[in-house]
C-alpha cells in the first residue's frame, strides 16, 4: 500500500470534506482515506489498482482542483 497527501483547493467545510472522501473511497483499490489539514487528505492506496493521477480525477470530478503534496 501507498500512501499520498492531497491538496484539494476549495474543501473546507466538513460536508465537502464529506463528500470527496467518500468518492475516493468508493474507488476499488482504496484502503482509507483522513482528512489531514484544512483541504488536505491523506489516502492510503493499491498502487497495482490506482495511480495518483485517477486519485486526482475523482477529486475534480467531484468539482474541486486538487494536486499532490
Amino acid at each position: 500500500m501507498n500512501r499520498v497527501l492531497l491538496a484539494v483547493r476549495g474543501m473546507e467545510r466538513p460536508e465537502q470534506v464529506e463528500k470527496v472522501s467518500n468518492a475516493i473511497k468508493n474507488l476499488e483499490g482504496v484502503q482509507g482515506v483522513q482528512p489531514a489539514d484544512t483541504g488536505q487528505l491523506e489516502v492510503e492506496y493499491d498502487p497495482h489498482q490506482l495511480t495518483v493521477m485517477d486519485l486526482i480525477r475523482v477529486v475534480r470530478e467531484q468539482g474541486f482542483l486538487a494536486g499532490m503534496l
